[in-house]
């Protein structure tokens, strides 16, 4: 289950905003290193690329925002 970030993050720049994407995550989290998902362009195309078998899942995630450590972070909204 996903976490909702609406009331986490304040971006009046408009840098961060909620994207489709396949998230490889063979542990599911709530945080997301940017080298662990591909950005897609609507939910149909999240889910046609998505291979459970391999931990590729489907989401919409919201980011990118960048680390104390300099690493894109993305925040899973939620599975789809």
């Amino acid at each position: 289950m996903g976490v909702s970030i609406r009331g986490l993050m304040l971006d009046r720049g408009g840098v961060v905003q909620e994207h489709y994407a396949v998230v490889y995550a063979p542990k599911k989290k709530k945080r997301l290193s940017a080298n662990c998902l591909e950005l897609m362009p609507d939910e149909a195309a999240a889910r046609a690329a998505a291979d459970p078998d391999h931990h590729r899942h489907p989401a919409v995630v919201a980011g990118p925002s960048k680390s104390s450590e300099g690493q894109y972070l993305f925040y899973l909204v939620r599975w789809l």
